[in-house]
């Protein structure tokens, strides 16, 4: 029953950092989200765009080559 000691002490631990914490306000909270959501959205037309690019650049490469 050791484990069982030691699980319980851990968690008190945890709930002792947690509550520690800076937790944000839901103002900070929907700001933040919306910046990641825009960070995200940017790198995906980021990826795509150079995604579709590269693939361009290597269908004329294979059609001049075939030749």
């Amino acid at each position: 029953m050791k484990w069982l000691k030691k699980a319980r002490t851990f968690c008190r631990e945890m709930i002792g950092e947690l509550k520690k914490a800076s937790w944000p306000g839901w103002r900070e909270l929907r700001q933040s989200t919306v910046k990641v959501l825009v960070g995200i959205i940017l790198l995906g037309v980021f990826v795509g765009a150079v995604d579709m690019s590269l693939y361009h650049m290597v269908d004329l490469l294979m059609h001049c080559v075939g030749r």
